[in-house]
């Protein structure tokens, strides 16, 4: 079976039907500056923001390539509290906990949220029913989607960017504030009807750029940006946990059994402790048959950067950088390639890097009997993430692997049916945990193989036996009464909604 852009989908795979007229236009409706054009640079984010002459209703972006050491965003939002603006509408790639905008959305200054992540005091407040407008998850390749296609028009990008030449080009790979690369931000630097470049370095001339000056129209400096230690959020470190260890050697197991670590492999990883275990232990089948891949993706870590150094792969594709390694890897390894969030994800781009995965491995707050996943919600509803990239790779990639403990503070990771549908079933092939391992039936190319070769697994009902015998079976909660927002799928078709506490 194939898709509408000539690739194979697998038995059980839902093939992407994607836009015949996919163009990469580069701002062609608002018009693009000439090479000889500049931005205007200023000392002042308050003169920058009254030289903009923004109104009421407008829809700004942000990035979170700093995650958790950004200071833009609340910069901005501070600004915004000054101002006369009201029915702000914004769109950030993912909101951190750090984010000052909870009294901005109790007043009603801004009214409407676009992001492919959220969680902390910003959730809190949209869920307590504050947000007088509407909540929309996207996913990262889906967020570049609505941007380029026009479904999300921006006003003003307001861009934090580590070091910016005195052309207005940027570069996220050198500086005081140094994050690597800043795939998420291209959408938005391209096709927003305004572009604010924020940052605390300024240098003669890049030799190297990802934000082409072309598209900028103000450079702001500012004393900081943000700090860079904040792109490592969580773990980055692969875990010690026996159970996670089981899981990440099951898990090379089961591929080496299905023949999948093989020459010219893609693969990606999560950045948290089981998932790098998982590359862990198949780093170690690589290097014992000699194998050499053509690539990984995604957000990338020390131990991704040492795969490529090992020449256990040929490249990295890499949207964001989990961590200084990653990012000091970005700026002098010419393998190590940096690439947009439409380049990774967009559905309507045919050469999307999600679209030539082979494996992919994901986690799971929740995954139920049609392997539906969730990692939106936690089991009471409360929003603690988002997709991000989760469905855009479910979806592309040959082979969906979810790992994840079939248990977590006494609650069954698998359920009857989850709280929320971040990835439909349909993407999701293969649940490995600690108990045994679960096939969806819709990939019976995959049963088959493992049938052949004596791959003991089991069906994801039985692992649903196996967690409620140990800690009883969960109360169904009532879903809130006040619809807050909706989850979109990566083409933009909404999924499920999100109800409020109250």
């Amino acid at each position: 079976m194939t898709n509408s852009l000539g690739r194979n989908v697998p038995e059980g795979k839902k093939p992407f039907v994607s836009s015949t007229d996919y163009k990469s236009h580069k701002r062609q409706q608002i018009g693009l500056k000439t090479q000889a054009e500049k931005p205007v640079f200023y000392e002042s984010l308050e003169t920058a923001f009254v030289d903009l002459s923004l109104h009421s209703g407008m829809t700004f972006s942000f990035h979170h390539h700093l995650r958790s050491g950004d200071k833009v965003l609340n910069q901005i939002a501070k600004l915004i509290e000054y101002s006369d603006l009201k029915n702000i509408s914004l769109a950030p790639s993912s909101i951190f906990p750090q984010y000052d905008l909870s009294e901005l959305i109790r007043s009603g200054r801004i009214n409407n949220i676009y992001t492919s992540y959220l969680n902390g005091p910003v959730a809190d407040a949209i869920q307590d029913g504050h947000l007088k407008g509407e909540l929309i998850m996207q996913t990262h390749g889906g967020r570049a989607r609505a941007i380029e296609s026009g479904e999300l028009a921006i006003d003003v990008a307001f861009l934090a960017c580590p070091t910016v030449d005195l052309n207005g080009n940027g570069s996220g790979a050198i500086g005081k504030s140094a994050c690597g690369t800043l795939g998420y931000a291209v959408s938005d630097l391209m096709y927003a009807k305004k572009v604010v470049l924020i940052t605390d370095n300024i240098v003669d001339k890049l030799e190297k750029y990802q934000f082409d000056h072309r598209f900028v129209d103000m450079v702001v400096k500012v004393d900081s940006i943000g700090d860079p230690k904040g792109i490592v959020s969580g773990t980055t470190r692969i875990t010690r946990d026996p159970i996670g260890l089981k899981i990440a050697h099951d898990t090379a197991l089961m591929l080496e059994a299905l023949g999948e670590i093989k020459p010219g492999m893609s693969i990606q990883t999560g950045a948290g402790g089981t998932s790098l275990a998982v590359a862990d232990a198949i780093d170690k089948l690589m290097v014992k048959h000699q194998i050499k891949g053509s690539f990984a993706s995604g957000g990338t870590t020390g131990f991704h950067v040492n795969m490529l150094k090992q020449g256990l792969f040929s490249k990295l594709y890499d949207v964001q950088c989990f961590d200084l390694e990653a990012a000091d890897s970005y700026r002098v390894n010419a393998f190590h390639k940096g690439i947009s969030a439409s380049e990774y994800a967009n559905p309507h781009d045919p050469k999307a890097i999600v679209n030539k995965l082979d494996i992919v491995i994901l986690g799971a707050t929740e995954i139920d009997l049609k392997f539906n996943v969730n990692v939106t919600t936690d089991s009471f509803g409360k929003i603690i993430g988002g997709s991000g990239g989760h469905a855009d790779t479910a979806n592309g990639a040959r082979i969906t692997i979810i790992t994840a403990q079939l248990m977590r503070a006494r609650i069954p990771i698998v359920k009857e049916k989850v709280h929320t549908v971040t990835t439909p079933g349909s993407d999701v092939d293969i649940l490995v945990t600690e108990r045994g391992i679960a096939v969806n039936p819709l990939r019976k190319d995959i049963i088959t193989k493992l049938e052949a070769a004596k791959f003991k697994f089991v069906t994801i009902q039985s692992l649903l036996e196996i967690a409620e015998k140990i800690c009883g079976k969960p109360k169904e909660l009532p879903e809130g009464k006040r619809q807050i927002g909706v989850v979109e799928y990566r083409d933009g078709t909404v999924i499920d909604s999100l109800y409020g506490s109250r």
